[in-house]
């Protein structure tokens, strides 16, 4: 039976391929967006409301009749008036509208491994979120995703650009904590599903190898056929290059906070895999294509230009 479901950015990243798997199921299907200016890759199938944020009366009307919401809402560092603190309010706005609007499930995607007193705001702000959903008395499903790989993630992208492009490639630290990454088609099949049921839920949603952040550089210079050097420099160090990086590309290329959380090992699960593809085998076929361009975090979220 077709439901009404709304996704927060569905022009997005994840949201995007939740999207095609409802629509593909006849779902009818809304977004609700912070640029309702971009071209609607999905045409007339899917309907865009603004987040109204400041007007939640407006919310509760732009999600009545809403069966599930699915939340990908999330800022991944603080810039200008785009801040943690502020993405907490405004989801916990979004979560009252939900039950205002009489919302069934709230699908939510969260991180691996948050906790509330995490030195880490990104963490921090997880996990505050998902205790606010799990008291706001509306069903849920906290989806805990690790690294998301897949054509228009950020992360594996860019480190294969780097890698086509200069002779050395720095590794803050030791290199060997760890990562568990999720293809994106996985992850948005566990969320699908995920939304189906009726019983509060946690999942993580970790793919079924585990790397070292090493053998992870590894494998994307293999599959793209880079010569570079990959070269240990102290995380301060490491973060001063890639500062000095983000003023020619114009973009915030990685964070203090962000070598913090992968040299603590919180972008792994000790539960048993949910995902089935490998970083490896999606590499190698993808890889005339992946690093060919530079994928600018601050285009895409904050200088209102599409991906």
């Amino acid at each position: 039976m077709s439901k009404r479901i709304a996704i927060t950015g569905a022009y997005g990243y994840s949201g995007k391929y939740i999207a095609r798997r409802l629509l593909a199921q006849g779902d009818e299907v809304i977004t609700l967006t912070g640029h309702p200016e971009r071209e609607n890759p999905f045409g007339e199938a899917i309907q865009a409301y603004p987040f109204d944020f400041d007007h939640p009366e407006k919310l509760v009307e732009s999600l009545s009749g809403v069966d599930t919401l699915f939340n990908t809402y999330w800022v991944r560092f603080s810039h200008g008036e785009t801040a943690f603190e502020k993405a907490i309010k405004n989801t916990r706005i979004l979560f009252e509208a939900a039950r205002k609007a009489g919302v069934r499930r709230v699908t939510h995607v969260s991180i691996t491994n948050p906790k509330i007193n995490s030195p880490l705001p990104y963490f921090a702000g997880k996990a505050q979120l998902e205790a606010d959903l799990k008291a706001s008395g509306l069903s849920y499903a906290i989806i805990r995703p690790t690294v998301v790989f897949g054509k228009e993630d950020i992360l594996i992208n860019n480190i294969a650009y780097l890698l086509r492009r200069f002779p050395f490639f720095a590794i803050p630290g030791s290199g060997d904590y760890r990562l568990q990454p999720i293809f994106v088609e996985d992850l948005a099949e566990i969320a699908v599903l995920a939304g189906e049921r009726s019983e509060d839920m946690v999942i993580d949603a970790v793919g079924p190898k585990v790397y070292t952040f090493r053998e992870l550089v590894e494998e994307i210079r293999a599959a793209v056929g880079s010569r570079a050097w990959l070269v240990h420099l102290s995380p301060s160090l490491a973060l001063t290059s890639a500062r000095v990086l983000g003023l020619a590309l114009r973009d915030v290329v990685l964070t203090h906070d962000e070598i913090r959380g992968l040299m603590s090992d919180l972008l792994i699960s000790d539960k048993a895999p949910t995902g089935k593809k490998e970083l490896r085998d999606w590499l190698r076929e993808n890889a005339a294509e992946v690093g060919a361009h530079y994928a600018s975090e601050l285009k895409r979220h904050y200088f209102n230009l599409n991906p």
